[in-house]
């Protein structure tokens, strides 16, 4: 793959050595991609091949997240790299559960907002979900507290104080996905942000931040200063 992938790109590394050499956050989505699929197809070297796919489904997040048959019915791929890509996915999950679990969940936001899309991403209806921590900001569990429908969901505050307080947690974070693929916020959603602040305002329960999770994108209210 080497000399075939510096011919693709003169002057460039090949992406596995790239991945070596200054970590996998300086590969591109194409790159990673070719690293999963290791070879190409008769006269389509694994780079254009990852490109390719990645025009077809149109991002990375489209292709992992596609599904079986028209996942399998692209050439290149089958039972075995869709298999491969549930398996990379789920241990992605499990590995920012884990950090989470053990660590303060606002020292490192991205880690956060990886979990909360792949907790909420795939919903094809809007779903509220709320991470209630404890007093070092490490999360005690998850909980999907409403649902509702394609364009919008009812939120109730205190049902939300009520399920921290069972919980026993010091802090929350709040989260819910929207099902367009576009994560600007609205203005309902800065609305009863505010209904939720001033709920947990009276039993001292901070709202450290509301994650509005689209398509591939993520928005903190609390990165914006809204909090």
């Amino acid at each position: 793959m080497g000399s075939q992938a510096s011919t693709m790109w003169p002057g460039a590394m090949p992406p596995r050595e790239k991945l070596l050499n200054h970590g996998a956050a300086a590969l591109s989505d194409v790159e990673l991609l070719a690293i999963f699929l290791r070879t190409g197809l008769p006269g389509l070297h694994v780079i254009q091949l990852a490109e390719q796919l990645l025009r077809q489904f149109g991002s990375l997040y489209h292709l992992m997240s596609a599904d079986h048959q028209v996942f399998c019915s692209q050439k290149g791929l089958g039972n075995a790299s869709c298999a491969q890509l549930q398996a990379i996915s789920k241990l992605a999950f499990r590995f920012f559960s884990s950090h989470l679990a053990q660590e303060n969940a606002m020292l490192n936001p991205r880690i956060t907002q990886h979990y909360l899309q792949s907790l909420l991403a795939h919903h094809e209806r809007e779903v509220f979900l709320v991470l209630f921590l404890d007093n070092q900001h490490r999360v005690i569990r998850h909980q999907e507290m409403f649902a509702g429908t394609i364009s919008s969901v009812v939120v109730h505050p205190r049902e939300i104080v009520r399920a921290a307080l069972k919980a026993n947690a010091a802090a929350i974070i709040l989260a819910h996905n929207h099902p367009s693929g576009k994560a600007e916020p609205s203005h309902a959603d800065r609305v009863i942000t505010e209904q939720v602040i001033n709920a947990c305002l009276l039993l001292k329960i901070r709202v450290l931040d509301h994650l509005v999770i689209g398509r591939g994108e993520c928005v903190s209210f609390a990165e914006r200063g809204w909090l």
